[in-house]
């Protein structure tokens, strides 16, 4: 082998070897700063689902950017604290009555009388806290220890949803100045179909969150006619409870079940009974046949599309990919078709027809009204 080849050979060597090392880097810095992605994606998932409000009201209410983002965000904040508001509030009004039963409460279950104190009998609660004491108040108080962990959970909560807020407002404050330099820099025919790209796809994240909307509406809505109906109190506050719980993918409905069929067993063992009965029935229908079709029109996806591509991104991505797997299958149909649609343009164009040979002596075909040769 000569000494050209063997340069060569351990150039290419050396560019795998950077290419390896590049990759594994790039790899590493994901890893490092999965948070702050996470949270500009979803950033970026609700400024695309705000911007064509803000366009909307700065159209035809305010001619500024600004106050149109402001405005839109503001009304977003005001409509989410007023839900807020309507569980909040309830909710610590029957949490204060129960804090002044609550003596009485501990007494009744102690003597074996009452709701609480029928269920522990049943079960043989009071015996086994009689006899293990010493340990049940030792496990009490190491409750405490862990405060500090769920202080700092609590705060990261409160600081990621602030990011993704400003995050969002930036996004879609800039969406106009960031587009227009983006097209800037390219041609015409790939500024045009950038803008069908996004127009698209403005839609189908527009869909989805409509989609999902109707889908907690419609589990509130039922959740709600099921309490009213075996008369659990404060039925309104927990179907509204359920129906928000409800827009999380996969563990949604199964937190508002829980919340649900608790409530119906403080009022009543059948209550309690019932409602787990009907949340086990309408999480099949929902996951099975609602999400698929309502999705299917919302995102103009095929329902078996829908249903694989949640399946398969909540295995791989957990809650977030559940979360923005439909969105995320909708933009990927219409790249694909975008750009499938330009590669058979390509392979379409027509060959360029060379020069017509005539016959020695003769007459090219159709010419029929030539003159005769000499003539």
């Amino acid at each position: 082998m000569s000494r050209a080849e063997d340069r060569s050979t351990a150039r290419r060597a050396l560019i795998v070897i950077g290419l390896v090392l590049a990759t594994l880097l790039g790899l590493a810095l994901v890893w490092a700063t999965r948070r702050v992605l996470v949270w500009g994606l979803v950033a970026a998932f609700f400024a695309v689902a705000l911007n064509p409000l803000v366009d909307r009201v700065e159209r035809r209410l305010v001619r500024r950017r600004a106050l149109a983002t402001l405005l839109v965000f503001l009304a977003t904040f005001v409509l989410l604290a007023a839900l807020g508001a309507m569980i909040v509030l309830p909710l610590a009004d029957e949490l204060g009555r129960f804090a002044d039963r609550a003596p009485e409460l501990l007494r009744e279950a102690r003597a074996g009388r009452g709701p609480l104190g029928e269920v522990l009998n049943r079960f043989h609660l009071l015996r086994y806290a009689d006899t293990h004491a010493d340990q049940i108040e030792r496990y009490g108080s190491r409750l405490g220890q862990p405060a500090v962990g769920v202080l700092r959970g609590v705060l990261e909560i409160v600081a990621a949803v602030l990011t993704v807020v400003v995050l969002a407002y930036l996004m879609v404050l800039e969406a106009p100045k960031i587009i227009a330099g983006t097209l800037q820099l390219i041609g015409d025919g790939a500024a045009e179909r950038l803008r069908r790209i996004g127009r698209d796809s403005s839609r189908i994240i527009t869909g989805y969150l409509s989609g999902n909307l109707l889908i907690s509406v419609i589990c509130g809505g039922l959740t709600f006619a099921v309490l009213f109906l075996v008369g659990v109190p404060f039925a309104g506050v927990i179907a509204l409870v359920v129906a928000l719980a409800d827009l999380v993918p996969l563990v949604g409905a199964t937190i508002g079940a829980i919340v649900a069929a608790g409530a119906g067993f403080l009022h009543s063992p059948t209550a309690g009974v019932v409602v787990l009965v009907f949340f086990v029935v309408y999480q099949q229908v929902e996951n099975h046949l609602l999400q698929p079709v309502i999705m299917a029109r919302a995102v103009r996806l095929n329902p078996l599309t829908v249903l694989v591509s949640v399946l398969l991104a909540a295995e791989l991505a957990g809650l977030v990919g559940a979360l923005l797997a439909i969105p995320v299958a909708g933009i990927a149909q219409v790249l694909l078709r975008e750009f499938a649609h330009a590669g058979r343009q390509a392979l379409a164009v027509p060959a360029v027809p060379g020069p017509e040979r005539r016959p020695a002596g003769g007459r090219a075909p159709g010419d029929g009204n030539a003159p005769p040769a000499g003539g």
